[in-house]
């Protein structure tokens, strides 16, 4: 190995190591002040919006739990369910609670799948399983204040998946809840761009609203005036950042004191 290749190897190597140990420095001491949050649903939720130098949001104390169960910087995409995953609305939920409480570090449990339908997330199926094993690992360092959920668009393309949805929507819920406790959920309404007859959006949207007021510490976020990108399918950037400070709100409204 020559001595400019040797170089370049050692400086990275120190590199990786001294970002591990920010990481691992960033960590509250306290894991109370360690906000944990879990991020479930489908592609919308993951992210899909595109990422450039003008619109990345700060990671400043907001960590993500990879895909090796290790805390890291939250530099999106937050998510890896695949390849293009992008700009999320993770990232500025994020931002606006550890903004609005700077003693707090926000931690992220990304888990959210593209293209996947309810059966999946219900108890027994095996993104429900992966959710509560990595939620689990995530409150080894803090604790779980909001589950964020994002998902209907692949039972909306059927009657018969979408008139069942609903049902499967409050189990899931309430399973998650016998594992972690009563903590917030927060739901987003589908996309109102939606070609409505190839996606039952509003159906969907309808059942989401109707337990509000039944579930107890559970909102929904409304998605009227958020844009699409040209796939007619996701959130754009631009409305996916709107969307995260929506979430945020919500959160706020339901730990109000």
């Amino acid at each position: 190995m020559s001595n400019m290749r040797r170089k370049t190897f050692v400086a990275a190597v120190v590199l990786s190591f001294c970002a591990a140990a920010l990481c691992a420095s960033a960590l509250p001491a306290d894991r109370a002040k360690f906000h944990v949050f879990l991020l479930v649903g489908q592609s919308n939720m993951a992210g899909r919006g595109v990422l450039d130098k003008t619109n990345r949001v700060s990671a400043e104390r907001v960590l993500k739990l990879d895909a090796s169960g290790k805390w890291v910087s939250a530099v999106e995409p937050l998510h890896y369910d695949k390849k293009i995953a992008g700009a999320g609305l993770g990232a500025s939920f994020a931002r606006a609670v550890a903004d609005a409480d700077t003693s707090i570090t926000v931690g992220l449990v990304p888990v959210a799948v593209g293209g996947t339908g309810i059966d999946r997330w219900v108890e027994g199926g095996d993104l429900w399983s992966n959710a509560v094993a990595r939620t689990r690992i995530a409150l080894k360092s803090g604790t779980l204040k909001g589950i964020l959920w994002h998902q209907g668009e692949s039972d909306a393309s059927s009657a018969k998946r979408t008139a069942q949805w609903g049902k499967k929507f409050k189990s899931m819920i309430v399973s998650f809840r016998r594992e972690f406790g009563e903590v917030p959920f927060i739901a987003g309404e589908l996309g109102h761009y939606f070609d409505e007859r190839k996606c039952r959006w509003r159906e969907i949207n309808a059942q989401l609203h109707r337990l509000e007021g039944v579930v107890s510490g559970y909102l929904v976020v409304p998605s009227e005036g958020l844009k699409a990108k040209s796939d007619n399918v996701h959130f754009d950037t631009r409305s996916l950042r709107e969307f995260g400070r929506r979430y945020a709100e919500a959160y706020k409204r339901l730990t109000a004191k």
